[in-house]
């Protein structure tokens, strides 16, 4: 499944877009423009899932850096300044991980 078959192509580059200078990133903003907080739960988990790229039920850290590229492979990598504080917001339990409830957790609150 591609993220385009969850969000539109044109949101994706506009809320990439405004996010592709360094440490500009802001979730809350960019899940609100992507159009990921007007989706239903399930479509918010096909975008967890697609997000998750080693299958292991959770976004990690290493992911979480990437996470504008799981969007469109044009997306920057996040500093690990944006990356921690994205995992900080993400991570409820303090696993160390987000996983797709608190993914949804994380898109609900923002």
């Amino acid at each position: 499944m591609a993220m385009t078959d969850v969000l539109s192509a044109e949101d994706i580059k506009k809320a990439v877009g405004a996010f592709s200078a360094a440490e500009s990133f802001n979730y809350k903003k960019f899940f609100e423009m992507v159009g990921l907080k007007k989706k239903s739960p399930e479509d918010v988990k096909k975008v967890f899932h697609i997000l998750d790229k080693d299958r292991s039920g959770f976004i990690e850290e290493e992911e979480l850096k990437f996470v504008l590229k799981g969007f469109t492979p044009e997306g920057r990598d996040l500093s690990d300044k944006e990356t921690k504080a994205l995992l900080a917001a993400g991570d409820k339990d303090g696993d160390g991980k987000i996983g797709a409830d608190e993914f949804a957790t994380l898109v609900a609150e923002s």
